[in-house]
């Protein structure tokens, strides 16, 4: 066995270096090489760099695809994973990738809804930067702050918050497993954004590799850089290694609850009134909308559901008196309400028992789906009529969710410039459209009712540039093939316009001047300026 593995590994460096000589990345040394020489030797890279041919390839790949959209014989495959171990692992990628003109991709968590950190649409050779290792978490109570590595998963980073303090947490989102480079970098949100705002409005400091290899902090960085890698996503710039974060105040016991109603329980009205009242409730509360179509009472006819799931940083008392007189349509009574710590909270809105050992935010494991995410921003309340439309189409339809994310509080009081994130005052709620699948086969059945649903939104969401949510990237709305400079921008200017809306121009300027040459580029990325 042992014989027969060390042949295996031998004809694995045979293969790879018969394509590097052959291909048009050859020179005095082959990638590998370069890696090699270019990292730290006392943390030696070899056992980070994991080929195509190795055993352990495909479970380190498939380990952070969360979308079977992309795990597919016919997906793109990346020639080689560094699962980098070191920040000098890190820095050997970005200067081996640069100098042999090798497109790279970073990974930290993989939520990337149209797989942009693991997956190429142009066809060209490509490596994944995988960051999943490299995932301390340093809490600093006497600061209140927290220096959190990319790859890090925010369960990890609520658990051992919570491990020191059960009063401090941080305004990031409801999955556990998301990774926390792509999460912050793009303007991660959550359902304490009301109170706290983004997780860029608590970010402090950042550790990041640029296109030179230098390891840069906040204060090296400058403060151009600093701000777009905190709202713009990092991976048009660098590759991020940490964000130092502000921990925020909670109290003790918080209150949750989740109540459904559907039209025939007066869905309609409810969701007209949340409209009116939930961008302007007390900071504390924030409640979600999520719409799906469900079986009515006559088992042959469907209805919409209207599922108001909540949190209130607060006691149910409070939160029942606070709703009784705003939104009374609701009907919410005590017994819809579980008073918990933050840390169960995180877990009933993962749709986890409250009660469960608080170690299950460290699994990293979670079911996956075939799945397409869309988004909207939503400016001017929707009439009565103008509801009762969406659900007829949605019952028509049947498949594809929204999701709606109420806004207002601290978001509309940080400045639309203050980070690359846009969409503050003005916007009353956040769309996200939604469709799960297990079966291949529905693919394309699935995709096109999902942008069915959103190009029927289009007379009741935000226009000129009709907005979208960077986080949730969309490939429908724009692929850069980075085919020239000028092309590069008006491609990128399509879908950038939607994510940055007025601060794509300075996005474009800052990616200029620190990588004039594109080497950090994916099919969305931040284009330079011809």
């Amino acid at each position: 066995m042992k014989r027969s593995r060390t042949t295996l590994l031998a004809l694995i460096f045979f293969i790879v270096t018969i394509w590097e000589s052959n291909s048009s990345l050859a020179n005095s040394e082959t990638f590998t090489q370069c890696l090699t020489s270019k990292s730290d030797p006392k943390h030696p890279i070899s056992s980070a760099v994991i080929f195509s041919g190795n055993s352990s390839y495909s479970s380190v790949l498939e380990a952070y695809i969360r979308n079977l959209r992309f795990n597919t014989s016919t997906t793109p495959k990346p020639f080689l994973i560094i699962a980098a171990t070191h920040e000098s692992h890190v820095q050997a990628a970005v200067t081996c990738g640069r100098r042999h003109h090798l497109q790279m991709k970073i990974r930290s968590g993989g939520h990337d809804y149209d797989g942009l950190s693991y997956v190429t649409y142009s066809g060209k050779p490509f490596f994944v930067l995988d960051m999943f290792n490299l995932r301390s978490v340093n809490v600093d109570l006497a600061s209140k702050t927290a220096w959190v590595r990319s790859g890090a998963i925010l369960g990890e980073v609520y658990y051992y918050i919570w491990e020191k303090s059960k009063t401090l947490a941080y305004p990031a989102g409801i999955c556990p497993t998301v990774g926390v480079g792509g999460h912050i970098s793009g303007g991660g949100y959550g359902n304490i954004m009301r109170k706290y705002g983004l997780t860029v409005d608590n970010t402090i400091d950042a550790r990041m590799v640029d296109v030179n290899g230098n390891i840069l902090d906040r204060k090296m960085m400058g403060e151009d850089l600093y701000w777009a890698i905190n709202g713009g996503g990092g991976g048009s710039f660098g590759v991020v290694l940490a964000y130092k974060i502000n921990l925020v105040e909670v109290p003790e016991n918080v209150t949750v609850f989740r109540v459904s109603r559907t039209l025939e329980q007066n869905a309609t009205e409810i969701v007209h009134q949340w409209q009116q009242v939930a961008s302007v409730l007390p900071d504390e509360l924030f409640i979600r909308v999520v719409i799906d179509v469900v079986n009515g009472t006559v088992s042959s006819q469907k209805t919409v559901r209207a599922s108001f799931v909540g949190m209130f940083l607060g006691d149910a008392t409070t939160l029942l008196s606070i709703l009784n007189r705003r939104l009374p349509e609701l009907g919410l009574v005590r017994s819809d309400c579980t008073e918990t710590s933050w840390i169960q909270s995180v877990l009933f809105w993962t749709n986890i028992r409250v009660g469960t050992p608080e170690t299950v935010l460290l699994q990293r494991n979670q079911t996956v789906n075939y799945l397409k995410r869309k988004s909207d921003y939503v400016r001017e309340p929707i009439s009565r009529t103008g509801l009762e439309s969406i659900w007829k189409k949605m019952i028509e339809l049947e498949i594809p969710t929204m999701a709606f994310n109420p806004y207002g509080g601290m978001m509309g009081r940080v400045p639309s410039t203050a980070t690359p994130f846009p969409y503050r005052a003005g916007n009353l709620w956040k769309i996200q459209y939604g469709a799960n699948w297990r079966e291949d086969r529905l693919t394309n059945r699935y995709m096109e009712l999902t942008r069915e649903l959103y190009r029927f939104m289009t007379p009741f969401v935000s226009k000129n540039p009709r907005q979208s949510y960077f986080n949730y990237r969309d490939v429908d709305l724009g692929i850069n093939s980075h085919d020239g400079v000028v092309r590069s921008y008006v491609e990128g200017e399509r879908y950038g316009k939607k994510y940055f809306n007025g601060n794509f121009e300075r996005l474009v300027k800052i990616k200029t001047r620190v990588d004039s040459g594109n080497f950090f580029r994916n099919e969305q990325s931040i284009p330079v300026k011809p």
